[in-house]
């Protein structure tokens, strides 16, 4: 495995370590400073975020929960326990999306998903954020601030609405045809004759 391999596995699963963490404490509500519970190691290695077999589990997970409190995404509480901010709020649910696939029934219903987008330019930031995670997801760009999806999303885009706090500013449509859909039906693999 080259270097650039091995600097994108071990990227991946400090990120997966960090996921894990937040979802521990979100589910919790809370996790003890001094003990990890066995239960939790096991589950952690289950998912292949770490290695049990290896000396250093305890220390790779309090390294992660260090850098989750340095930035702020964890706080200590005066019992000792750790608790979410709304900062590891907004981490976790971004950390769930960018994992988050959509699900692809077996038959297209021939209806499209148009997604479109009027952020003002002074939110430029949110505009990109919302860009980046619709490609992510799997939409294709009909023009700048229309995106298009084949399938059924609805309760993903009311997520995106909530979490980016912008539900007047994207709306959702659901259209039976759309002009020259036959390049769109090519990326996403549907059949030209439906």
């Amino acid at each position: 495995m080259g270097k650039l391999e091995k600097e994108s596995v071990r990227k991946r699963k400090r990120s997966n370590l960090q996921k894990a963490v937040l979802m521990s404490v979100a589910a919790a509500g809370f996790l003890s400073m001094a003990i990890v519970a066995p239960n939790a190691l096991q589950a952690l290695a289950k998912l292949g975020i770490i290695d049990t077999r290896s000396p250093r589990r305890k220390e790779l997970i309090n390294r992660a929960r260090d850098r989750l409190l340095a930035t702020k995404f964890l706080e200590r509480d005066g019992k000792g326990f750790l608790r979410l901010t709304p900062k590891g709020e907004a981490k976790l649910r971004q950390l769930e999306l960018s994992g988050y696939r959509l699900r692809k029934p077996k038959r297209w219903d021939q209806r499209w998903r148009v997604l479109v987008f009027d952020i003002p330019e002074h939110r430029k930031t949110l505009r990109d954020k919302v860009r980046r995670t619709l490609l992510a997801i799997g939409f294709q760009r009909l023009q700048d601030s229309v995106w298009v999806y084949p399938y059924d999303c609805e309760d993903l885009i009311a997520l995106l609405k909530t979490d980016f706090k912008v539900g007047k500013d994207l709306i959702y449509i659901i259209t039976d045809a759309i002009e020259g859909d036959s390049g769109l039906r090519e990326r996403f693999n549907l059949s030209l004759a439906s």
